[in-house]
């Protein structure tokens, strides 16, 4: 009982995270929670619903989701760096979960935020829509594999952002950008169908991965470029590759 009660009170605080940001009426009680909990939870969401240390807010059905699209770097040497340090939570859980050979960089505008880490984290002070800032903290890193966005969530912002990080991004790696049902407020310079939010972006990349298929230029990204786009409620994950030109082929090949 008294590990429950320890338990919902580190949910409550995180949780009140999100009642004190922009969306209350969608914030859930522990029992809503842990009602969404996945029935075979992922090592990320165990983590998260466990944390004891740094305050963390996530929407519930991020953490499914992460558990599958980061299972293949867990382990690895790999370099992420999260734009939006809040509290330093997710930080925090990202080290618990990739381990110690992971590099792992928050940025954040808000000079708090330089004290809300613990080592090997690291965290620098800057904006997202700075090209220099991007390209001198991801030189410090010494290269990148993972960009999870969760900023501003402006979106110009996000914009600016993906513009420097995605061509600095390794062949195999993801961009992750959270939290883009602000593409829809006006608070964000969003708005339904708004020219240059996220989700509009997005339907850009669809229409830059397709490049192969007709004559309009790339906007964002070259077409070799983009293996994947996965689009889920509130969340996009752009897999970066290295591909040739698709092509088909008929077999047998010695067919009339």
């Amino acid at each position: 009982m008294r590990v429950r009660n320890t338990i919902e009170r580190i949910v409550n605080r995180i949780l009140a995270v999100g009642r004190r940001a922009s969306f209350p009426e969608l914030a859930l009680t522990y029992e809503e929670a842990s009602a969404r909990r996945s029935v075979r939870p992922g090592p990320i969401e165990e983590l998260f619903f466990e944390n004891k240390g740094r305050l963390a807010a996530k929407w519930t059905h991020y953490l499914p989701i992460y558990d599958r699209v980061f299972a293949p770097y867990r382990g690895q040497r790999v370099k992420m760096l999260e734009i939006g340090v809040s509290r330093g939570g997710s930080l925090e859980l990202w080290r618990n979960y990739f381990g110690p050979e992971a590099t792992i960089f928050g940025i954040d505008i808000e000079p708090a935020c330089a004290e809300r880490f613990d080592p090997p984290n690291q965290v620098r002070i800057g904006s997202q829509d700075d090209p220099a800032f991007l390209r001198s903290v991801v030189g410090e890193m010494g290269g990148l594999d993972i960009v999870l966005d969760d900023g501003s969530h402006i979106a110009p912002h996000q914009d600016a952002s993906f513009r420097v990080l995605f061509p600095l991004l390794k062949a195999g790696g993801l961009y992750i950008i959270e939290d883009i049902h602000t593409s829809y407020w006006p608070s964000h310079d969003g708005g339904y169908r708004r020219r240059g939010t996220a989700v509009e972006r997005v339907k850009t990349l669809i229409d830059d991965m397709h490049g192969w298929h007709h004559e309009r230029r790339q906007v964002l990204a070259e077409r070799e470029h983009i293996g994947s786009i996965l689009v889920y409620d509130s969340m996009v994950v752009i897999e970066k590759v290295d591909r040739k030109r698709p092509g088909h082929f008929t077999t047998p090949d010695n067919a009339e």
